[in-house]
Protein backbone atom coordinates (compact mmCIF):
# COMPACT_ATOMS: atom_id res chain seq x y z
CA UNK A 1 0.00 0.00 0.00
CA UNK A 2 1.21 3.46 -0.76
CA UNK A 3 2.09 5.36 2.35
CA UNK A 4 1.49 8.99 3.08
CA UNK A 5 -0.97 11.25 1.31
CA UNK A 6 -2.54 8.94 -1.28
CA UNK A 7 -3.09 5.99 1.02
CA UNK A 8 -4.53 8.08 3.82
CA UNK A 9 -6.79 10.01 1.46
CA UNK A 10 -8.24 6.70 0.28
CA UNK A 11 -8.97 5.72 3.87
CA UNK A 12 -10.36 9.18 4.53
CA UNK A 13 -12.82 8.80 1.67
CA UNK A 14 -13.83 5.36 2.86
CA UNK A 15 -14.53 6.61 6.37
CA UNK A 16 -16.69 9.38 5.00
CA UNK A 17 -18.62 6.69 3.16
CA UNK A 18 -18.82 4.44 6.21
CA UNK A 19 -20.22 6.63 8.89
CA UNK A 20 -22.40 4.53 11.12
CA UNK A 21 -25.66 5.30 9.39
CA UNK A 22 -28.31 3.19 11.04
CA UNK A 23 -29.98 0.63 8.85
CA UNK A 24 -30.23 -3.09 8.32
CA UNK A 25 -26.49 -3.58 8.90
CA UNK A 26 -27.06 -2.98 12.62
CA UNK A 27 -28.53 -6.49 12.60
CA UNK A 28 -25.25 -8.18 11.73
CA UNK A 29 -24.24 -10.71 14.38
CA UNK A 30 -20.92 -12.48 14.89
CA UNK A 31 -22.72 -15.82 14.41
CA UNK A 32 -23.45 -14.80 10.81
CA UNK A 33 -19.74 -14.27 10.18
CA UNK A 34 -18.90 -17.58 11.87
CA UNK A 35 -21.57 -19.27 9.77
CA UNK A 36 -20.07 -17.87 6.56
CA UNK A 37 -16.64 -19.18 7.55
CA UNK A 38 -18.18 -22.57 8.39
CA UNK A 39 -19.81 -22.59 4.94
CA UNK A 40 -16.38 -22.23 3.32
CA UNK A 41 -14.90 -24.95 5.51
CA UNK A 42 -17.75 -27.34 4.67
CA UNK A 43 -17.22 -26.73 1.00
CA UNK A 44 -13.53 -27.56 1.25
CA UNK A 45 -14.43 -30.88 2.92
CA UNK A 46 -17.30 -31.89 0.63
CA UNK A 47 -16.02 -30.83 -2.79
CA UNK A 48 -12.68 -32.57 -3.35
CA UNK A 49 -13.09 -32.43 -7.13
CA UNK A 50 -13.56 -28.69 -7.17
CA UNK A 51 -10.74 -28.28 -4.64
CA UNK A 52 -8.43 -30.26 -6.94
CA UNK A 53 -9.49 -28.17 -9.94
CA UNK A 54 -8.74 -24.96 -8.05
CA UNK A 55 -5.38 -26.26 -6.81
CA UNK A 56 -4.44 -27.35 -10.33
CA UNK A 57 -5.16 -23.87 -11.67
CA UNK A 58 -3.23 -22.30 -8.78
CA UNK A 59 -0.27 -24.61 -9.42
CA UNK A 60 -0.21 -23.53 -13.04
CA UNK A 61 -0.10 -19.89 -11.96
CA UNK A 62 2.64 -20.71 -9.47
CA UNK A 63 4.82 -22.30 -12.16
CA UNK A 64 4.40 -19.22 -14.35
CA UNK A 65 5.39 -16.98 -11.44
CA UNK A 66 8.54 -19.01 -10.69
CA UNK A 67 9.59 -19.04 -14.34
CA UNK A 68 8.91 -15.34 -14.82
CA UNK A 69 6.10 -15.94 -17.34
CA UNK A 70 3.13 -14.81 -15.23
CA UNK A 71 1.10 -11.85 -16.47
CA UNK A 72 -0.71 -11.37 -13.14
CA UNK A 73 -0.57 -7.72 -12.12
CA UNK A 74 -2.37 -5.57 -9.54
CA UNK A 75 -5.23 -3.37 -10.67
CA UNK A 76 -3.96 0.02 -11.79
CA UNK A 77 -5.99 1.72 -9.03
CA UNK A 78 -4.91 -0.64 -6.23
CA UNK A 79 -2.96 1.76 -4.01
CA UNK A 80 -1.35 -1.09 -2.11
CA UNK A 81 0.93 -1.95 -5.02
CA UNK A 82 1.80 1.46 -6.45
CA UNK A 83 5.44 1.51 -5.33
CA UNK A 84 7.88 0.82 -8.24
CA UNK A 85 9.39 -2.08 -6.29
CA UNK A 86 6.31 -4.18 -7.04
CA UNK A 87 7.14 -3.91 -10.74
CA UNK A 88 10.95 -3.93 -10.87
CA UNK A 89 12.13 -5.88 -7.81
CA UNK A 90 11.88 -9.64 -8.63
CA UNK A 91 11.25 -10.60 -5.00
CA UNK A 92 8.37 -8.14 -4.52
CA UNK A 93 6.95 -8.72 -7.99
CA UNK A 94 6.79 -12.46 -7.33
CA UNK A 95 5.24 -11.82 -3.90
CA UNK A 96 2.51 -9.66 -5.40
CA UNK A 97 1.82 -12.22 -8.12
CA UNK A 98 1.64 -15.05 -5.58
CA UNK A 99 -0.91 -13.06 -3.58
CA UNK A 100 -2.92 -12.28 -6.71
CA UNK A 101 -2.83 -15.97 -7.70
CA UNK A 102 -4.30 -16.89 -4.30
CA UNK A 103 -6.93 -14.18 -4.71
CA UNK A 104 -7.79 -15.38 -8.22
CA UNK A 105 -7.86 -19.03 -7.17
CA UNK A 106 -10.22 -18.51 -4.25
CA UNK A 107 -12.54 -16.33 -6.32
CA UNK A 108 -12.74 -18.93 -9.08
CA UNK A 109 -13.23 -21.71 -6.52
CA UNK A 110 -16.17 -19.90 -4.91
CA UNK A 111 -17.72 -19.26 -8.30
CA UNK A 112 -17.42 -22.95 -9.16
CA UNK A 113 -19.16 -24.20 -5.99
CA UNK A 114 -22.77 -25.35 -6.06
CA UNK A 115 -24.24 -22.54 -3.97
CA UNK A 116 -27.40 -20.50 -4.13
CA UNK A 117 -27.08 -16.76 -4.70
CA UNK A 118 -27.19 -15.85 -1.00
CA UNK A 119 -24.59 -18.46 -0.04
CA UNK A 120 -22.33 -17.34 -2.89
CA UNK A 121 -22.60 -13.70 -1.81
CA UNK A 122 -21.70 -14.69 1.74
CA UNK A 123 -18.79 -16.84 0.58
CA UNK A 124 -17.45 -14.04 -1.63
CA UNK A 125 -17.80 -11.47 1.14
CA UNK A 126 -16.05 -13.44 3.87
CA UNK A 127 -13.33 -14.78 1.55
CA UNK A 128 -12.54 -11.21 0.44
CA UNK A 129 -12.07 -10.14 4.08
CA UNK A 130 -9.72 -13.09 4.66
CA UNK A 131 -7.73 -12.45 1.48
CA UNK A 132 -7.40 -8.73 2.27
CA UNK A 133 -5.95 -9.63 5.66
CA UNK A 134 -3.32 -11.85 4.00
CA UNK A 135 -2.01 -9.13 1.69
CA UNK A 136 1.82 -8.89 1.83
CA UNK A 137 1.51 -5.12 2.23
CA UNK A 138 0.17 -5.71 5.74
CA UNK A 139 3.56 -7.01 6.93
CA UNK A 140 6.97 -5.50 7.52
CA UNK A 141 8.78 -8.03 5.31
CA UNK A 142 6.25 -7.82 2.50
CA UNK A 143 5.94 -4.06 2.13
CA UNK A 144 8.82 -2.28 0.36
CA UNK A 145 7.78 1.16 1.62
CA UNK A 146 7.89 -0.10 5.20
CA UNK A 147 11.33 -1.59 4.56
CA UNK A 148 12.63 1.71 3.20
CA UNK A 149 11.19 3.67 6.11
CA UNK A 150 12.73 1.21 8.59
CA UNK A 151 16.18 1.68 7.05
CA UNK A 152 15.89 5.45 6.59
CA UNK A 153 14.74 5.97 10.18
CA UNK A 154 17.31 3.66 11.70
CA UNK A 155 14.55 1.53 13.20
CA UNK A 156 12.78 4.47 14.85
CA UNK A 157 9.69 4.03 12.66
CA UNK A 158 9.15 0.58 14.17
CA UNK A 159 9.54 1.95 17.70
CA UNK A 160 7.06 4.75 16.94
CA UNK A 161 4.68 2.20 15.41
CA UNK A 162 4.83 0.03 18.52
CA UNK A 163 4.07 3.08 20.63
CA UNK A 164 1.06 3.91 18.42
CA UNK A 165 -0.17 0.33 18.74
CA UNK A 166 0.22 0.42 22.52
CA UNK A 167 -1.70 3.71 22.70
CA UNK A 168 -4.56 2.21 20.70
CA UNK A 169 -4.68 -0.88 22.90
CA UNK A 170 -4.82 1.23 26.06
CA UNK A 171 -6.74 4.30 24.93
CA UNK A 172 -8.73 3.42 21.79
CA UNK A 173 -10.55 0.22 22.74
CA UNK A 174 -8.01 -1.86 20.76
CA UNK A 175 -9.04 -0.23 17.46
CA UNK A 176 -6.48 1.35 15.13
CA UNK A 177 -6.80 5.13 15.30
CA UNK A 178 -8.11 6.78 12.15
CA UNK A 179 -7.63 10.37 13.23
CA UNK A 180 -5.40 12.61 15.33
CA UNK A 181 -7.91 14.14 17.73
CA UNK A 182 -5.58 16.60 19.45
CA UNK A 183 -6.11 19.64 17.16
CA UNK A 184 -9.89 19.67 17.54
CA UNK A 185 -12.22 20.85 20.26
CA UNK A 186 -15.96 21.13 19.88
CA UNK A 187 -17.11 24.67 20.57
CA UNK A 188 -13.67 26.17 19.95
CA UNK A 189 -12.64 25.27 16.39
CA UNK A 190 -15.59 23.00 15.53
CA UNK A 191 -19.28 23.92 15.90
CA UNK A 192 -18.57 27.61 16.46
CA UNK A 193 -21.64 29.27 14.92
CA UNK A 194 -23.35 31.60 17.39
CA UNK A 195 -26.57 30.27 18.86
CA UNK A 196 -28.28 29.02 22.00
CA UNK A 197 -29.99 25.97 23.40
CA UNK A 198 -33.65 26.98 23.66
CA UNK A 199 -35.07 23.69 24.90
CA UNK A 200 -33.67 20.74 26.84
CA UNK A 201 -35.11 17.51 28.20
CA UNK A 202 -33.48 14.23 29.14
CA UNK A 203 -33.29 13.06 25.50
CA UNK A 204 -32.44 16.14 23.44
CA UNK A 205 -31.58 19.79 23.15
CA UNK A 206 -32.98 22.14 20.52
CA UNK A 207 -30.49 24.75 19.30
CA UNK A 208 -31.43 28.02 17.61
CA UNK A 209 -28.80 29.91 15.63
CA UNK A 210 -28.34 33.67 15.45
CA UNK A 211 -29.35 35.40 12.23
CA UNK A 212 -27.37 38.56 11.39
CA UNK A 213 -29.09 39.67 8.15
CA UNK A 214 -31.57 42.53 8.04
CA UNK A 215 -34.29 40.20 6.78
CA UNK A 216 -35.00 36.48 7.17
CA UNK A 217 -37.56 34.07 5.79
CA UNK A 218 -40.57 33.62 8.04
CA UNK A 219 -40.68 29.81 7.90
CA UNK A 220 -37.88 28.26 10.04
CA UNK A 221 -35.87 25.13 9.27
CA UNK A 222 -35.45 22.20 11.71
CA UNK A 223 -32.70 19.63 11.11
CA UNK A 224 -33.15 16.12 12.54
CA UNK A 225 -29.72 14.43 12.75
CA UNK A 226 -29.02 10.68 13.05
CA UNK A 227 -29.18 9.26 16.57
CA UNK A 228 -25.75 7.65 16.32
CA UNK A 229 -23.74 10.75 15.37
CA UNK A 230 -23.25 14.16 16.96
CA UNK A 231 -25.23 17.04 15.47
CA UNK A 232 -22.23 19.27 14.77
CA UNK A 233 -21.67 17.66 11.37
CA UNK A 234 -24.16 20.37 10.36
CA UNK A 235 -21.80 23.04 11.72
CA UNK A 236 -18.37 21.50 11.38
CA UNK A 237 -16.32 24.52 10.34
CA UNK A 238 -17.41 27.86 8.84
CA UNK A 239 -16.43 26.57 5.38
CA UNK A 240 -18.27 23.24 5.81
CA UNK A 241 -21.32 24.43 7.74
CA UNK A 242 -24.84 23.83 6.47
CA UNK A 243 -25.99 26.06 9.33
CA UNK A 244 -23.82 28.92 8.04
CA UNK A 245 -25.20 28.31 4.54
CA UNK A 246 -28.74 28.73 5.86
CA UNK A 247 -27.86 31.83 7.85
CA UNK A 248 -26.23 33.49 4.83
CA UNK A 249 -29.42 32.78 2.86
CA UNK A 250 -31.82 34.23 5.41
CA UNK A 251 -33.10 30.87 6.68
CA UNK A 252 -33.83 30.55 10.41
CA UNK A 253 -32.02 27.33 11.39
CA UNK A 254 -32.75 25.06 14.35
CA UNK A 255 -31.06 21.70 15.06
CA UNK A 256 -31.86 18.83 17.41
CA UNK A 257 -28.91 17.61 19.48
CA UNK A 258 -29.61 14.06 20.70
CA UNK A 259 -28.22 13.01 24.05
CA UNK A 260 -25.74 10.15 24.18
CA UNK A 261 -27.78 7.35 25.83
CA UNK A 262 -26.41 5.51 28.85
CA UNK A 263 -27.43 2.01 29.93
CA UNK A 264 -30.39 3.34 31.90
CA UNK A 265 -31.61 5.07 28.71
CA UNK A 266 -31.80 1.83 26.77
CA UNK A 267 -35.60 2.03 26.90
CA UNK A 268 -35.62 4.99 24.50
CA UNK A 269 -37.34 3.66 21.41
CA UNK A 270 -38.42 5.02 18.05
CA UNK A 271 -41.70 6.33 19.48
CA UNK A 272 -39.75 8.39 22.03
CA UNK A 273 -37.50 9.86 19.35
CA UNK A 274 -40.44 10.67 17.08
CA UNK A 275 -42.23 12.37 19.98
CA UNK A 276 -39.02 14.30 20.60
CA UNK A 277 -39.04 15.51 16.99
CA UNK A 278 -42.67 16.60 17.31
CA UNK A 279 -41.83 18.47 20.51
CA UNK A 280 -38.94 20.18 18.72
CA UNK A 281 -41.33 21.29 15.97
CA UNK A 282 -43.64 22.78 18.58
CA UNK A 283 -40.72 24.61 20.20
CA UNK A 284 -39.55 26.03 16.88
CA UNK A 285 -43.08 27.08 15.94
CA UNK A 286 -43.66 28.84 19.27
CA UNK A 287 -40.34 30.69 19.21
CA UNK A 288 -40.66 31.92 15.62
CA UNK A 289 -44.41 32.41 15.56
CA UNK A 290 -44.59 30.36 12.36
CA UNK A 291 -47.39 27.81 12.04
CA UNK A 292 -45.25 25.93 9.52
CA UNK A 293 -41.75 24.46 9.93
CA UNK A 294 -39.59 23.10 7.12
CA UNK A 295 -37.69 19.95 8.08
CA UNK A 296 -34.65 17.98 6.96
CA UNK A 297 -33.21 14.64 8.00
CA UNK A 298 -30.28 12.46 6.96
CA UNK A 299 -29.53 8.75 7.36
CA UNK A 300 -31.38 7.38 10.38
CA UNK A 301 -32.59 10.91 11.08
CA UNK A 302 -34.45 10.67 7.78
CA UNK A 303 -36.06 7.39 8.84
CA UNK A 304 -37.14 8.92 12.14
CA UNK A 305 -38.39 11.99 10.31
CA UNK A 306 -40.43 9.82 7.95
CA UNK A 307 -42.34 8.19 10.81
CA UNK A 308 -42.97 11.65 12.26
CA UNK A 309 -44.27 12.84 8.88
CA UNK A 310 -46.61 9.87 8.65
CA UNK A 311 -47.90 10.48 12.18
CA UNK A 312 -48.55 14.18 11.54
CA UNK A 313 -50.18 13.46 8.18
CA UNK A 314 -52.52 10.95 9.84
CA UNK A 315 -53.49 13.70 12.29
CA UNK A 316 -53.99 16.12 9.37
CA UNK A 317 -51.47 18.48 10.98
CA UNK A 318 -50.40 21.53 8.96
CA UNK A 319 -47.19 21.99 10.94
CA UNK A 320 -44.86 20.60 8.26
CA UNK A 321 -43.76 22.72 5.31
CA UNK A 322 -41.28 21.35 2.78
CA UNK A 323 -39.08 18.32 3.42
CA UNK A 324 -35.42 17.60 2.69
CA UNK A 325 -34.13 14.02 2.94
CA UNK A 326 -30.44 13.26 2.52
CA UNK A 327 -28.66 9.92 1.92
CA UNK A 328 -31.49 7.92 3.49
CA UNK A 329 -32.85 4.52 2.42
CA UNK A 330 -36.48 3.81 3.28
CA UNK A 331 -36.98 0.76 1.08
CA UNK A 332 -33.96 -1.55 1.31
CA UNK A 333 -33.71 -4.48 -1.11
CA UNK A 334 -31.45 -7.47 -1.57
CA UNK A 335 -28.27 -6.46 -3.33
CA UNK A 336 -28.27 -2.83 -2.18
CA UNK A 337 -25.35 -3.40 0.18
CA UNK A 338 -22.88 -6.23 -0.27
CA UNK A 339 -22.58 -6.89 3.45
CA UNK A 340 -26.36 -7.29 3.81
CA UNK A 341 -25.95 -10.84 2.49
CA UNK A 342 -24.37 -11.67 5.85
CA UNK A 343 -27.60 -11.03 7.71
CA UNK A 344 -29.89 -13.83 8.83
CA UNK A 345 -33.13 -14.00 10.76
CA UNK A 346 -31.22 -15.62 13.62
CA UNK A 347 -28.59 -12.88 13.53
CA UNK A 348 -31.24 -10.17 13.71
CA UNK A 349 -32.87 -11.90 16.69
CA UNK A 350 -29.52 -12.23 18.46
CA UNK A 351 -28.70 -8.57 17.82
CA UNK A 352 -31.99 -7.58 19.44
CA UNK A 353 -31.44 -9.85 22.43
CA UNK A 354 -27.92 -8.57 23.10
CA UNK A 355 -28.96 -4.94 22.77
CA UNK A 356 -31.87 -5.47 25.14
CA UNK A 357 -29.62 -7.21 27.68
CA UNK A 358 -26.91 -4.53 27.61
CA UNK A 359 -29.35 -1.61 27.37
CA UNK A 360 -27.22 0.07 24.71
CA UNK A 361 -24.91 -0.73 21.85
CA UNK A 362 -21.67 1.20 22.24
CA UNK A 363 -20.81 3.57 19.43
CA UNK A 364 -17.30 2.12 19.37
CA UNK A 365 -18.72 -1.37 18.79
CA UNK A 366 -20.80 -0.16 15.87
CA UNK A 367 -17.78 1.64 14.42
CA UNK A 368 -15.68 -1.51 14.80
CA UNK A 369 -18.29 -3.58 12.96
CA UNK A 370 -18.56 -1.13 10.09
CA UNK A 371 -14.77 -0.92 9.78
CA UNK A 372 -14.55 -4.67 9.21
CA UNK A 373 -17.01 -4.37 6.35
CA UNK A 374 -14.31 -2.44 4.42
CA UNK A 375 -11.08 -3.57 6.10
CA UNK A 376 -8.65 -2.54 3.36
CA UNK A 377 -9.66 1.11 3.63
CA UNK A 378 -10.74 1.32 7.26
CA UNK A 379 -8.31 -1.01 9.05
CA UNK A 380 -5.27 -2.17 7.09
CA UNK A 381 -4.69 1.25 5.60
CA UNK A 382 -4.20 2.64 9.10
CA UNK A 383 -2.33 -0.38 10.43
CA UNK A 384 0.29 0.27 7.77
CA UNK A 385 0.38 4.02 8.28
CA UNK A 386 0.31 4.06 12.10
CA UNK A 387 2.08 0.85 13.08
CA UNK A 388 4.35 -0.28 10.23
CA UNK A 389 5.42 3.17 9.05
CA UNK A 390 5.23 4.85 12.44
CA UNK A 391 3.21 7.82 11.18
CA UNK A 392 0.59 9.63 13.20
CA UNK A 393 -2.98 9.28 11.91
CA UNK A 394 -4.26 12.27 9.92
CA UNK A 395 -5.89 15.29 11.54
CA UNK A 396 -9.13 15.78 9.59
CA UNK A 397 -12.21 17.47 11.02
CA UNK A 398 -14.67 15.01 9.44
CA UNK A 399 -12.68 12.06 10.77
CA UNK A 400 -12.74 13.63 14.23
CA UNK A 401 -16.52 13.95 14.03
CA UNK A 402 -16.83 10.40 12.74
CA UNK A 403 -14.85 9.08 15.70
CA UNK A 404 -17.11 11.01 18.09
CA UNK A 405 -19.86 8.40 17.79
CA UNK A 406 -22.63 8.01 20.33
CA UNK A 407 -24.21 4.91 21.80
CA UNK A 408 -27.38 3.38 20.41
CA UNK A 409 -30.34 2.60 22.63
CA UNK A 410 -31.16 -1.10 22.66
CA UNK A 411 -34.84 -0.36 22.18
CA UNK A 412 -34.15 1.89 19.23
CA UNK A 413 -31.99 -0.79 17.62
CA UNK A 414 -34.84 -3.27 18.01
CA UNK A 415 -37.27 -0.80 16.45
CA UNK A 416 -34.99 -0.13 13.48
CA UNK A 417 -34.70 -3.86 12.86
CA UNK A 418 -38.47 -4.32 13.19
CA UNK A 419 -39.01 -1.52 10.68
CA UNK A 420 -36.50 -3.14 8.33
CA UNK A 421 -38.11 -6.58 8.63
CA UNK A 422 -41.61 -5.16 8.10
CA UNK A 423 -40.50 -3.02 5.13
CA UNK A 424 -42.62 -0.47 6.94
CA UNK A 425 -42.08 2.54 4.69
CA UNK A 426 -42.75 0.72 1.41
CA UNK A 427 -45.84 -1.17 2.57
CA UNK A 428 -48.43 1.30 3.92
CA UNK A 429 -50.46 0.16 6.90
CA UNK A 430 -48.18 -2.72 7.85
CA UNK A 431 -46.31 -1.17 10.80
CA UNK A 432 -48.00 0.32 13.87
CA UNK A 433 -46.34 2.97 15.99
CA UNK A 434 -47.67 5.88 18.07
CA UNK A 435 -51.25 4.68 17.62
CA UNK A 436 -51.14 4.93 13.84
CA UNK A 437 -50.07 2.84 10.87
CA UNK A 438 -47.13 4.17 8.90
CA UNK A 439 -48.32 5.41 5.51
CA UNK A 440 -46.07 7.78 3.58
CA UNK A 441 -48.55 8.13 0.72
CA UNK A 442 -50.46 10.56 2.95
CA UNK A 443 -47.40 12.85 3.12
CA UNK A 444 -47.98 15.25 0.23
CA UNK A 445 -45.47 18.01 0.94
CA UNK A 446 -42.85 19.22 -1.53
CA UNK A 447 -39.67 17.16 -1.12
CA UNK A 448 -35.97 17.44 -1.96
CA UNK A 449 -34.19 14.06 -1.87
CA UNK A 450 -30.40 13.70 -2.11
CA UNK A 451 -28.25 10.69 -3.01
CA UNK A 452 -24.51 10.19 -3.53
CA UNK A 453 -23.06 8.39 -6.56
CA UNK A 454 -20.38 6.50 -4.60
CA UNK A 455 -22.33 6.04 -1.37
CA UNK A 456 -21.72 2.48 -0.09
CA UNK A 457 -23.94 2.83 2.99
CA UNK A 458 -27.10 4.27 1.44
CA UNK A 459 -26.68 3.53 -2.30
CA UNK A 460 -28.17 6.27 -4.44
CA UNK A 461 -30.54 4.04 -6.38
CA UNK A 462 -31.96 2.84 -3.07
CA UNK A 463 -32.33 6.48 -1.97
CA UNK A 464 -34.13 7.19 -5.25
CA UNK A 465 -36.88 4.68 -4.39
CA UNK A 466 -38.13 7.13 -1.76
CA UNK A 467 -39.39 9.35 -4.59
CA UNK A 468 -42.09 6.74 -5.17
CA UNK A 469 -43.12 6.28 -1.53
CA UNK A 470 -44.48 9.73 -0.72
CA UNK A 471 -47.77 11.14 -1.95
CA UNK A 472 -46.55 14.57 -3.01
CA UNK A 473 -46.72 15.79 -6.61
CA UNK A 474 -43.57 17.93 -6.39
CA UNK A 475 -40.52 15.82 -5.52
CA UNK A 476 -37.00 16.78 -6.58
CA UNK A 477 -34.23 14.18 -6.61
CA UNK A 478 -30.62 15.34 -6.81
CA UNK A 479 -27.60 13.07 -7.25
CA UNK A 480 -24.33 14.41 -5.86
CA UNK A 481 -21.04 13.13 -7.31
CA UNK A 482 -19.72 11.97 -3.93
CA UNK A 483 -19.90 9.38 -1.18
CA UNK A 484 -22.07 9.18 1.92
CA UNK A 485 -20.96 12.18 3.97
CA UNK A 486 -19.31 14.15 1.19
CA UNK A 487 -22.62 14.10 -0.66
CA UNK A 488 -23.95 16.28 2.17
CA UNK A 489 -20.82 18.26 3.08
CA UNK A 490 -20.27 19.61 -0.40
CA UNK A 491 -19.71 23.37 -0.15
CA UNK A 492 -19.00 25.51 -3.22
CA UNK A 493 -15.36 25.78 -4.24
CA UNK A 494 -14.50 22.17 -5.03
CA UNK A 495 -13.45 22.16 -8.72
CA UNK A 496 -14.35 18.46 -9.02
CA UNK A 497 -17.85 18.83 -7.59
CA UNK A 498 -20.88 18.15 -9.76
CA UNK A 499 -24.42 16.88 -9.43
CA UNK A 500 -27.27 15.60 -11.56
CA UNK A 501 -30.82 16.87 -11.58
CA UNK A 502 -33.96 16.21 -13.58
CA UNK A 503 -36.57 18.96 -13.85
CA UNK A 504 -39.53 16.56 -13.79
CA UNK A 505 -41.78 17.44 -10.85
CA UNK A 506 -42.65 13.81 -10.21
CA UNK A 507 -39.64 11.53 -10.77
CA UNK A 508 -40.40 8.44 -12.89
CA UNK A 509 -40.51 5.05 -11.23
CA UNK A 510 -37.65 3.81 -13.40
CA UNK A 511 -34.41 5.25 -12.05
CA UNK A 512 -32.68 4.70 -15.39
CA UNK A 513 -35.34 6.83 -17.08
CA UNK A 514 -34.69 9.57 -14.52
CA UNK A 515 -30.95 9.37 -15.18
CA UNK A 516 -31.46 9.49 -18.94
CA UNK A 517 -33.35 12.78 -18.55
CA UNK A 518 -30.99 14.28 -15.98
CA UNK A 519 -28.55 17.08 -16.68
CA UNK A 520 -25.06 17.28 -15.24
CA UNK A 521 -24.34 20.50 -13.36
CA UNK A 522 -20.82 21.57 -12.39
CA UNK A 523 -20.25 22.65 -8.81
CA UNK A 524 -21.94 22.09 -5.47
CA UNK A 525 -25.63 21.29 -5.12
CA UNK A 526 -25.87 23.63 -2.11
CA UNK A 527 -26.87 26.77 -4.09
CA UNK A 528 -29.54 24.81 -5.94
CA UNK A 529 -30.97 23.45 -2.68
CA UNK A 530 -30.95 26.88 -1.02
CA UNK A 531 -32.80 28.32 -4.01
CA UNK A 532 -35.36 25.51 -3.77
CA UNK A 533 -35.67 25.94 0.00
CA UNK A 534 -35.92 29.74 -0.11
CA UNK A 535 -38.88 29.50 -2.49
CA UNK A 536 -40.66 27.51 0.23
CA UNK A 537 -39.46 29.45 3.28
CA UNK A 538 -42.10 32.18 3.33
CA UNK A 539 -41.96 35.92 3.05
CA UNK A 540 -39.12 38.08 4.36
CA UNK A 541 -39.46 39.50 7.90
CA UNK A 542 -37.27 41.20 10.45
CA UNK A 543 -35.06 38.73 12.35
CA UNK A 544 -35.72 38.12 16.05
CA UNK A 545 -33.91 40.51 18.37
CA UNK A 546 -33.04 37.70 20.78
CA UNK A 547 -32.94 33.93 20.68
CA UNK A 548 -35.59 31.85 22.40
CA UNK A 549 -38.87 33.15 23.80
CA UNK A 550 -40.59 33.70 27.11
CA UNK A 551 -41.82 30.12 27.05
CA UNK A 552 -38.51 28.72 25.81
CA UNK A 553 -35.72 31.05 26.98
CA UNK A 554 -32.11 30.72 25.88
CA UNK A 555 -30.34 28.28 28.23
CA UNK A 556 -26.83 27.58 27.01
CA UNK A 557 -24.55 28.81 24.26
CA UNK A 558 -24.34 26.58 21.19
CA UNK A 559 -23.39 23.82 20.65
CA UNK A 560 -24.92 23.05 24.06
CA UNK A 561 -24.16 20.48 26.74
CA UNK A 562 -25.23 17.16 25.21
CA UNK A 563 -22.78 17.37 22.32
CA UNK A 564 -19.93 17.06 24.85
CA UNK A 565 -21.23 13.88 26.50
Amino acid sequence: MVAGKNGIEDGFGAIKDATTALGPLTGLAREDFVGAVALLLRQTATNPDKNFKAMQSFSEDLVKIMTGKSDLAPHAKDKRFMDPAWMFNPFYKAGAQYYLAVQKGIKNWVEDLDLDDLERDRANFISTIIIDALAPTNTIAGNPIVQKRLIDSGGMSLIKGLKNAYDDIVNNDMMVSQVDKTPFKVGENLATTEGNVVYRDEMMEVIQYQNTLDEVHSIPQLTIPPQINKMYINDLTPEKSIIQLQLRSGIQPFVISWRNPKEENGIWGMADYVNGCIKALEVVSEITGSKTVNVSGACSGGQTMSIMLSKLAAEKSKLIGCITMMVCVLEPRDGDIEAASMMSDNGVALAKQRAAKKGIVKGSDLARGFAWLRPNDLIWNYVINNYLLGNDPPAFDILFWNSDATNLSGSLLGDFLDIFEANAFAEPGKYDILEHQVDLTKVKNDMFILGGTTDHITPWKACYRSTQLFGGSNIQFVLSQAGHMQAILNPPGNPKAKYFRNNAKKPPKDVEKWMAGAEEVKGSWWPYWIEWLSERAGKKIKPPKALGSKTYPALEAAPGLYVHE
